[in-house]
């Protein structure tokens, strides 16, 4: 199983700390944020909408 990082691309499984949360814009897309990219507010988009957002 594959859970990658919507910002940097690095699969989460097996890490602690990541995130998982639809597209505050459309709801659509499930968003995935590594702990480092939470961090450091890495921007994401949604690939549905192009919501851009930290």
């Amino acid at each position: 199983m594959k859970l990658i990082c919507t910002s940097c691309g690095e699969n989460v499984v097996g890490q602690e700390e990541f995130v998982k949360f639809k597209c505050p814009a459309c709801g659509e897309v499930e968003v995935i944020r590594c702990k480092k990219c939470k961090k450091m507010s890495n921007p994401y988009k949604c690939s549905a909408c192009g919501f851009e957002g930290p």
